[in-house]
């Protein structure tokens, strides 16, 4: 039985999952202090982990200076998923992991109440799809006093936006880690921290790491290019 919840003998596999996780990804985290998403990032920002949001309208600005992704990437496999996401845009959002990752390589999908249904955890339970449910991530890591040891360093970031003259050239910006970027008017062509500039299959993280010289690390690259 892969349904877990903070009750019961589930107690010490999600600890187990938390604690080996590097990354938390969280669908829904973007600009909007009221949001619990956005709010979510706030109270877990001292606990160590490497903490991504995810939100398609607001990508490419930070909050507490992590960026804000348009979306889960290509050559991206994360480790926990937190969904603050209605049911249908929940389900279609699983349905896109399921398509995109073997299912040995699937994240523990994490439900914030609100965005489960009876036909989310029918299909994740029968595809046999570790999840939580009923349950909420900052509660249970604060709650129970979970903290990542060795913390996650925070990473550099960077950011491609078009030119602002029409010119049809691309701007390529580096940023120093928690640093909160310059707001841009031009559309946002990529974005990530060094970890996604390095896996991501995106056309533009392949690119810059294409122009890497054999002398330098893909930091120096970025960083010249910027």
């Amino acid at each position: 039985m892969l349904q877990l919840s903070a009750e019961g003998n589930g107690l010490s596999w999600i600890d187990e999952a938390i604690y080996r996780a590097q990354s938390i990804h969280i669908l829904g985290a973007g600009l909007n202090s009221t949001r619990p998403a956005h709010r979510a990032i706030h109270d877990l920002d001292s606990h160590g982990w490497r903490l991504v949001p995810i939100h398609p309208r607001d990508a490419g600005r930070t909050i507490l200076g992590r960026v804000i992704r348009r979306e889960i990437e290509d050559g991206i496999i994360p480790e926990i998923v937190v969904f603050f996401l209605a049911p249908k845009r929940t389900m279609e959002a699983i349905l896109t992991m399921i398509v995109k990752y073997n299912l040995d390589q699937m994240p523990l999908i994490w439900l914030q109440r609100g965005a489960e249904s009876d036909e989310i955890v029918e299909m994740l339970e029968s595809n046999n799809i570790k999840h939580v449910k009923d349950d909420c991530i900052v509660e249970y890591i604060t709650g129970n006093n979970m903290n990542k040891v060795p913390n996650c360093e925070n990473q550099p970031w960077f950011r491609q936006i078009s030119d602002a003259d029409g010119s049809g050239c691309s701007v390529w910006q580096a940023f120093k880690p928690l640093e909160t970027g310059s707001d841009f008017t031009t559309e946002l062509e990529w974005v990530g921290d060094l970890e996604d500039l390095a896996k991501s299959q995106h056309t533009i993280a392949r690119y810059i790491r294409s122009l890497a010289k054999p002398d330098e690390t893909l930091f120096d690259a970025a960083i010249r290019l910027s």
